[in-house]
């Protein structure tokens, strides 16, 4: 189900002119490390465009946006011919399997692969020493071979590669394959990580097992909290989570008699993979070609580079011959980089009306064997979480652990779902012990809009109140919360999160994102941009938002995308950048083409250039549509005849953004999503088996561009986070009799836990559109925000429902049993009943600077 909150106004200036008051002073110690390149107060600014970006290009109304539509690659997927990396076969093909290493932590003493060679149909084998470059996602943190050299860091680390004339003889190689260990004490956990320094997982830690370590502190915290009518100190674990796709890992790489190599990959990321390519394999930018396939799904997974595709191309470059890696599932469980295990204790201040005064926090963070993107994933553990509520004082500190399990990395949400779940519960608690409707809490601390953060961030348009009201109204919950039965709940929590990052990975000022438009005489648009779909059908956005500008009917639209010789560069997918930015790019792009072709047609019909409307295929004088008009084809040609080959180009680069401080750029975002989230559960007792019922998202996209795809997105995101509040463990047995630690308790979908169709609970959408000035036609993101409140909105319903707190993941019936038996829970449950005053909502007014929406339906 799903409905539609009405649209507010952009606000008028897109330069957004945000005042600086909000923000804390830093404390001493944060400053920008010398000789650190920054992003320069004068950036690449784009186009400015009259009424801004987010107006239609025709009066008062669109067309295609907005409008319910399929998805272009929709039908192809469905009825199979569409073409992922593992359906690529090329002549005289080879196959290739990565032999894994079965200890935790173990120095490779030696490899004897002669036995491998001497088979049958063995093409090559490739260890450690034939790719001896260093890379990684991040460049200051470079701490991975594609095969290990020297030694293994975990159950399942590569170790060498074989090339053969099929998968079966492959693996039979691997087999034959002989490798020396010297087994090494493995470190399985944070506080072994941290109380053992002289065990180094990883000797390229600047110091014992730590991967990264942020302190970062915005005004006088431990004043406010010492001013604080109450005060909560608690701790919580989030356990760690795999991403889940149907499409495993997959390469293919042709290195061709000229000296040019092609891959074939799964990847979110083109363009840093055809960078890293380059320095592991010593090639030239220019001698690489990367394409991405249609990828079935990837969820952050597929946003770094991975063994797979090294081996595949320093394999090809051996042979001679094609070479196709593919992962099994169980591999993909131990590649991983999904969901950071995460220990954090919060200390919050509250004053008896509902302010908030002061939050200390400390986490730690379990990162696995290597860096991947854990730089920016320990200060996103902090940075995003100064807002939607204002924050007075804000301190935080974070250190990530290398640990002998496999590499944590990105997954849906990055960094920010963990925090975001202990500090909604947090707001529930301090709620309960002032006596407070928590939704009122929330309310009552509203950042507003057109403002900046404690730590510096600059929020744009801001519909966090607009969702609020939704789930609070769709929910009934002021008929409903803490007046149902025992076992039944309702729970509340909200969120933030970033459309886009402000600067790149790597330090450059080129643009973020960029697309080259080609109009055709015969009335077609083709768009050629980096644009990384990995399902969320970012390709149909960017094709509805050219659609618009030029009149077209989607289906005369072409979308080149993903191919590093062909299209413009683009970063990739993460982030939720690909709307924002990139769909800048093409709107920017289309509007030139429509500026020339609106010119020409005013020339020729003698009246004004605005008054040129293109529209679901005709171009018309909206003065004088019956003596004006044309079809949008013999408008093009026109324009040819007088502009000659019609073609332009759009890119992106986001303004300065963040605090002046080290690490005041990560977290900052051109703008941020909102959302809120109701979730009702149904509880027994006696069994602790938790049924959630239903869960209302409300999500602030800015713009709904494309409804369905919202929905979707808000839906899919609820889902997962479900499934991560009562199901999903990626953990790793102890060292046991036949086998040391390390190896991972289910590598599979059998095993592995996540939810069926038959476990999902009823999901209600409610898009909120603040209509943000910056984005392409007012549009922010939608495919990661929307996941955040699930999980502590589950868990502050499962505390309605019983009076026990879910302070650790997942709310399992083990766990639910044990905390019913720890204690009283009935007297709790009524207790917290007994102790709610009442807090009318008007008694708390509106925030200052806040605007309240009005909520309604389309």
């Amino acid at each position: 189900m799903s409905e539609r909150a009405k649209p507010r106004k952009a606000t008028p200036d897109p330069g957004m002119a945000i005042p600086e008051p909000g923000m804390a002073i830093p404390e001493p110690g944060m400053a920008i490390p010398e000789g650190r390149q920054m992003p320069k107060t004068q950036r690449l600014t784009p186009p400015a465009w009259q009424g801004g970006r987010a107006v239609p290009p025709n009066g008062d109304a669109f067309h295609l946006i907005g409008k319910r539509s399929r998805k272009l690659e929709g039908l192809a997927k469905v009825t199979g011919r569409a073409i992922y990396a593992d359906d690529i076969a090329l002549p005289r093909m080879l196959h290739g399997k990565l032999l894994r290493s079965i200890h935790a932590h173990a120095r490779i003493v030696a490899i004897d692969a002669s036995a491998a060679l001497a088979m049958p149909g063995v093409h090559a084998v490739i260890t450690g020493k034939d790719l001896p470059e260093y890379f990684g996602i991040i460049p200051w943190t470079q701490d991975e071979q594609a095969l290990c050299e020297t030694k293994a860091r975990y159950v399942g680390d590569a170790i060498a590669a074989v090339a053969a004339d099929s998968e079966r003889i492959a693996e039979e190689a691997l087999r034959r394959i002989k490798v020396r260990y010297e087994v090494l004490r493995a470190i399985t956990s944070i506080d072994e990580g941290l109380e053992h320094p002289d065990i180094q997982v990883n000797e390229k830690a600047s110091a014992g097992n730590v991967s990264k370590h942020v302190h970062l502190a915005f005004g006088p915290v431990d004043e406010l909290l010492a001013k604080s009518d109450a005060v909560v100190e608690a701790e919580y674990w989030y356990e760690g989570s795999t991403h889940g796709p149907i499409e495993p890992h997959c390469c293919v790489a042709e290195f061709d008699a000229t000296g040019f190599l092609t891959v074939w990959s799964s990847t979110q990321v083109a363009h840093y993979l055809h960078r890293d390519l380059a320095k592991v394999l010593g090639l030239p930018t220019q001698r690489i070609r990367v394409i991405q396939p249609v990828v079935g799904g990837a969820f952050g997974g597929k946003s770094e580079p991975f063994s797979l595709e090294f081996c595949a191309a320093k394999l090809s470059m051996i042979t001679g011959r094609p070479v196709k890696f593919l992962y099994t599932r169980e591999e993909v469980f131990y590649a991983h980089r999904g969901r950071h295990p995460m220990r954090l204790r919060y200390r919050t201040g509250v004053m008896n009306d509902g302010t908030l005064t002061g939050t200390d926090a400390k986490i730690h963070i379990d990162g696995g064997a290597y860096s991947s993107f854990g730089l920016v994933t320990t200060y996103y553990s902090g940075q995003l979480l100064t807002a939607p509520y204002a924050m007075p004082a804000y301190r935080f500190d974070s250190t990530r652990v290398f640990t002998n399990k496999p590499c944590c990395g990105p997954k849906r949400g990055h960094g920010s779902v963990q925090p975001r779940f202990a500090f909604e519960c947090q707001l529930d608690k301090l709620a309960e012990k002032i006596g407070m409707d928590p939704i009122a809490l929330r309310r009552k601390n509203h950042i507003g809009e057109a403002t900046r953060t404690v730590n510096g961030m600059r929020v744009t348009s801001n519909g966090f109140l607009q969702c609020l009201e939704a789930v609070e109204s769709a929910s009934e919950w002021q008929r409903r919360w803490r007046k149902l039965p025992y076992g039944r709940g309702l729970g509340v929590a909200g969120s933030m999160y970033i459309s886009g990052t402000n600067y790149c990975i790597y330090p450059n000022e080129m643009p973020q994102s960029a697309v080259q438009l080609k109009l055709d005489r015969s009335g077609r648009a083709t768009l050629f941009c980096g644009i990384s779909d990995i399902g969320q059908g970012a390709e149909s956005v960017l094709a509805m938002i050219v659609a618009e500008e030029l009149g077209l009917d989607l289906r005369d639209i072409r979308v080149v995308a993903a191919d590093t010789d062909l299209t413009p560069v683009d970063l990739g997918s993460y982030s939720s950048r690909e709307t924002f930015m990139c769909g800048n790019a093409a709107l920017d792009a289309a509007r030139k083409l429509r500026d020339l072709v609106a010119e020409t047609l005013s020339e020729r019909w003698g009246v004004p250039k605005g008054d040129v409307v293109l529209a679901q295929g005709m171009a018309v004088a909206a003065s004088d549509p019956r003596q004006h008009a044309m079809t949008v084809r013999d408008a093009f040609q026109a324009a040819e005849a007088r502009h000659g080959t019609l073609g332009s180009v759009g890119w992106y680069q986001s303004p300065k953004l963040g605090g002046d401080y080290r690490g005041g750029t990560i977290g900052a975002s051109p703008a941020y999503s909102f959302t809120a989230h109701v979730a009702e559960v149904e509880c027994d007792p006696e069994m602790g088996q938790v049924t959630v019922k239903k869960i209302w998202v409300a999500h602030d996209c800015g713009r709904a561009l494309s409804p369905v795809a919202v929905e979707g997105q808000m839906e899919g995101s609820a889902y997962m986070g479900f499934g991560e509040a009562l199901m999903e463990t990626h953990t790793f047995k102890p060292e046991a009799v036949g086998h040391g630690p390390g190896i991972h308790h289910g590598p599979s979908l059998l095993d592995y836990r996540m939810p069926t169709s038959m476990d999902t609970p009823e999901l209600e959408s409610i898009i909120v559109e603040s209509v943000d000035p910056e984005g392409p036609y007012g549009a922010k993101e939608a495919g990661e925000g929307p996941l955040h409140p699930s999980i502590p909105a589950i868990a502050n319903a499962i505390h309605d429902a019983l009076g026990i707190r879910c302070d650790r993941l997942p709310f399992s019936p083990p766990a639910v049993l044990a905390l019913l038996k720890a204690g009283d829970a009935r007297a709790a449950w009524e207790q917290a009943r007994a102790s709610l005053a009442v807090t009318p909502k008007a008694a708390l007014g509106t925030p200052a600077g806040a605007t309240r929406p009005r909520a309604g339906k389309n």
